[in-house]
C-alpha cells in the first residue's frame, strides 16, 4: 500500500495541473480519509451545519481557487441530507472559483429510479443527475449503479467503476478452490457481472429465473444451472432488506448447495435486512465500504458480516482524472 501510495503522489506531482484537492461530505467520511490515505494527498477541511430550521450550510475551510476539486459523498441514510449537502458542497466549490469540481459518488442510491414502471411517478434517478449538473458538477464519479443506463440522464462525463475485482479477490481468499464452485445470478439483470466474476474465478455459472406477480413483487420460478453439491457465490450489486436474498438462499440449499457465499458492492443494510442475514444459512455476507456498516450491524449479524475495502480502486480512479490518465484501463 505504501508503494501505491507512493506512485500516486509522484504521478500527481509531475502531473503539472491544478491542484487536487479532495473534500468529503458527511455520509461516509472513513472511506474518504481512506481514498486520501491511498493518493498520499490530505482530505480537505470543510464544514457543514445544519441551522434549527433544518437549512444545510457548507463551507470550505481553505482555497480552492483554480484547484482540481473531488468531492466524495455517497447516498445513504439520511439520502435526503446527503444529496442537499453534496449540492451545496458542488455549487460553494464553483463559487469559489474551483476549476473542475467532480462529484465522487460511490453509492447512486437513485439508480434504481430508472424508468417510470407505474402512473404518475418521477424517474427519480435523472431528476437527481439534472440537479447535480445544474448545481455544478463537471464529472461524475460512481460504482456499480444498479442500472447502468443511468449514464444517460448526464450529460456530462461519468466514469463508472466496478467492484468485480474486489469481489473475485475476495471469493479467492475465501475457498482457495474456487475454481471448483458456481458463481449464481439472483436474476437476469445479474447475469453480466456474475459472468465477468465467474471468468475471472474460472469457475461455473448459473442464475434464478424469476416471474414478476405484481408491480412490487417477483419470486422465483427455476434455478438454471448445476449447484448440487458446490460452493455458491452470490453476487450482487446492492442489499436492501434482503429480501430476495432470502429466496435466493433458499433456492441454493433447497437445491443442493454445499456452502454459500454472497458479495455485492453496496451493504444499504435497512428494515430487518440484519435480523434475516443473521438466521439465513450462509457462511458469509460480504459488501464494500461504499456504504458505511456501523460496528453494531456487524456484531448482530453474529459475524456473517465482511466488508472489502474499495478506497484503492477510486484513489486509482481519482488520480487517472487527476493527470489525465484513462480510467477504463484499471480494469482490463
Amino acid at each position: 500500500m505504501s508503494l501505491l501510495r507512493s506512485t500516486h503522489t509522484d504521478r500527481i506531482a509531475r502531473s503539472h495541473r491544478a491542484p487536487l484537492l479532495v473534500f468529503a461530505g458527511q455520509s461516509n467520511r472513513p472511506l474518504a480519509q481512506s481514498i486520501c490515505d491511498n493518493l498520499g494527498v490530505p482530505l480537505g477541511n470543510s464544514k457543514t451545519e445544519k441551522f434549527t430550521n433544518d437549512n444545510l450550510i457548507v463551507h470550505y475551510e481553505e482555497s480552492l481557487r483554480e484547484g482540481d476539486v473531488f468531492i466524495i459523498q455517497t447516498f445513504s441514510t439520511p439520502v435526503s441530507d446527503a444529496i442537499m449537502e453534496l449540492m451545496l458542497m458542488i455549487d460553494a466549490a464553483k463559487s469559489a472559483s474551483a476549476g473542475r469540481v467532480t462529484a465522487v459518488i460511490p453509492y447512486y442510491s437513485y439508480a434504481r429510479s430508472d424508468k417510470k414502471d407505474s402512473p404518475r411517478i418521477s424517474i427519480a434517478g435523472r431528476l437527481v443527475a439534472d440537479l447535480l449538473q445544474e448545481a455544478g458538477a463537471d464529472r461524475i464519479l460512481m460504482m456499480t449503479l444498479h442500472s447502468p443506463q443511468v449514464h444517460g440522464f448526464f450529460k456530462v462525463p461519468v466514469d463508472h467503476l466496478s467492484a468485480d475485482i474486489v469481489l473475485t479477490q475476495h471469493f479467492k481468499k475465501c475457498v482457495p478452490n474456487a475454481h471448483e464452485g458456481v458463481v449464481l445470478a439472483p436474476d437476469a439483470g445479474s447475469i453480466k457481472r456474475a459472468s465477468h466474476i465467474a471468468r475471472r474465478l474460472d469457475s461455473g455459472l448459473a442464475m434464478i429465473d424469476k416471474e414478476r406477480i405484481s408491480d412490487t413483487e417477483v419470486r422465483p420460478r427455476a434455478l438454471i444451472g448445476e449447484v448440487e453439491g458446490k460452493t455458491v457465490f452470490i453476487v450482487d450489486d446492492e442489499i436492501s432488506t434482503a429480501g430476495s436474498l432470502v429466496e435466493t438462499v433458499n433456492i441454493c440449499r433447497s437445491m443442493g448447495a454445499k456452502d454459500v457465499y454472497v458479495a455485492v458492492t453496496h451493504g444499504v443494510y435497512t428494515g430487518p435486512a440484519i435480523e434475516r442475514i443473521a438466521a439465513l444459512d450462509v457462511t458469509q455476507v460480504a459488501s464494500t465500504n461504499t456504504v458505511l456498516v456501523p460496528e453494531s450491524k456487524i456484531l448482530a449479524a453474529g459475524g456473517k458480516l465482511a466488508v472489502l475495502d474499495v478506497a484503492p480502486l477510486f484513489a486509482n480512479a481519482i488520480a487517472n482524472i487527476h493527470t489525465g490518465e484513462s480510467v477504463s484501463t484499471l480494469f482490463e
